[in-house]
C-alpha cells in the first residue's frame, strides 16, 4: 500500500487562518471601495451641476452686460441730441435772434432722460456683477468637487491594487486618499 503524504495539522490551520485573513482584507477593501465609488458618483454629479449653474449665471451676466451697454449707448445718444439742441440754440444766438424755447426744453428733457438711463444702466451692471460673483463661487465649488472625485478615483485604484496584491499598506494608502476626498467633498457641501 502506498504511503499517503502526511500533512501536519498545524500547517493546515495556519494556511486556513491566512486565507481567512486575506478574505477579510478583500472584504474590507471591497466595502471601502464601494463607499468611495458611491461618494465619487455623488461628487461627480455635484461637480456637473455646479458647473452648469455657473455657466447659466455667466450667460445671464453677459446678457445684463449687453443690456447695460445698450443703456449707455442710449445715454450717449441723448447726450448727442442735447448737444445738437445747444448748437442750434447757439446758431440762433449767433445770428442775433432769440432761440426758440423748445431748444432749452429739449436739452432739459434729454438731461432728465440721461439720469434715468444712467440709473438703469448702473442697476444692470450691479446685477451683472452679482451674477458673475455667484458664478465664480460655483466654479470654485466645481473645482473642489472635481478634486474630490480625482482623490476618490486614486483611492479606488489603490484599493484594486491592494485587493490583487493583498498588501495592507497599499489599502491604507487607499483609505488616506479616500478620506482626503471625503473631507474635501463634505467641506464643499457644508
Amino acid at each position: 500500500m502506498p504511503e499517503e503524504p502526511e500533512v501536519e495539522l498545524a500547517e493546515l490551520r495556519e494556511e486556513h487562518e491566512e486565507e481567512e485573513a486575506a478574505r477579510g482584507l478583500v472584504k474590507a477593501i471591497a466595502l471601502t471601495t464601494a463607499l468611495f465609488a458611491a461618494l465619487a458618483a455623488v461628487a461627480a454629479l455635484r461637480a456637473g451641476g455646479t458647473v452648469n449653474e455657473a455657466l447659466l449665471l455667466k450667460t445671464e451676466s453677459t446678457q445684463l452686460q449687453s443690456q447695460a451697454s445698450d443703456q449707455w449707448s442710449e445715454y450717449q445718444a441723448k447726450s448727442i441730441k442735447a448737444a445738437l439742441q445747444e448748437v442750434a440754440s447757439n446758431s440762433w444766438s449767433a445770428a442775433g435772434k432769440q432761440p426758440p424755447a423748445i431748444f432749452g426744453q429739449e436739452r432739459e428733457r434729454y438731461a432728465h432722460e440721461q439720469k434715468v438711463i444712467a440709473q438703469t444702466a448702473r442697476q444692470l451692471e450691479q446685477g451683472r456683477d452679482r451674477k458673475s460673483e455667484e458664478a465664480e463661487h460655483l466654479l470654485h465649488e466645481h473645482h473642489r468637487f472635481a478634486d474630490s472625485v480625482a482623490l476618490f478615483q486614486v483611492a479606488i485604484a489603490l484599493a484594486a491594487i491592494a485587493a490583487l496584491t493583498r498588501v495592507r499598506k497599499i489599502w491604507f494608502g487607499s483609505l488616506i486618499m479616500g478620506l482626503g476626498g471625503a473631507t474635501l467633498f463634505f467641506m464643499t457641501i457644508l
